[in-house]
């Protein structure tokens, strides 16, 4: 049996999902916008602007649970395709190569394309250091303080913008 596969349908189908994603994580994240304030703190030494973001303790649950599913969800997508599409490619090849086994072949297929294995785990790696930093509350003393703080929240979003880039436009399996 064969699939069927309609270019124009898809492409309608992935633009309602992209603009449900945005309207949904924007409605997630709002809250941060509604609770976040200003407070200028003038000292002998320097003077400064903090932001504080205070929640009510309902909304520090949601926010946590947010934050974890923002985190959690792509890294299931991912890990969840590259099994799926491993899964069925073994199946297909069991199909056509009656003499070996299904698990045989999957184990190769594992092995072929253990690089889509890579990408959602690096993605944990690097996405974790942001989840780390989103519930960690600290105050500084120092600026010196505030640039690693910087760093390390920006390094944590090169790999989930590199992935499209990095594994799948030089992937022949995507093809």
């Amino acid at each position: 049996k064969s699939t069927s596969f309609h270019k124009q349908t898809s492409k309608k189908i992935a633009k309602i999902v992209i603009v449900i994603l945005v309207i949904f994580t924007i409605g997630t994240s709002i809250t941060d916008l509604l609770y976040r304030r200003l407070i200028d703190e003038d000292t002998e030494d320097y003077k400064r602007i903090w932001c504080i973001v205070s929640y009510p303790s309902s909304l520090k649950i949601f926010n946590f649970i947010m934050h974890t599913f923002h985190f959690m969800t792509p890294f299931i997508i991912n890990l969840m395709s590259a099994i799926i599409l491993i899964t069925k490619k073994s199946r297909r090849r069991s199909n056509l190569q009656i003499n070996r086994s299904f698990k045989e072949l999957l184990k190769e297929q594992i092995r072929q394309h253990k690089h889509l294995f890579t990408a959602p785990v690096l993605l944990v790696i690097l996405v974790l250091l942001r989840l780390i930093l989103s519930f960690v509350s600290k105050c500084m003393k120092s600026t010196n303080d505030a640039w690693l703080f910087l760093i390390g929240y920006f390094i944590s979003f090169i790999l989930p913008m590199l992935t499209f880039v990095v594994f799948i436009l030089p992937s022949k399996f995507y093809k």
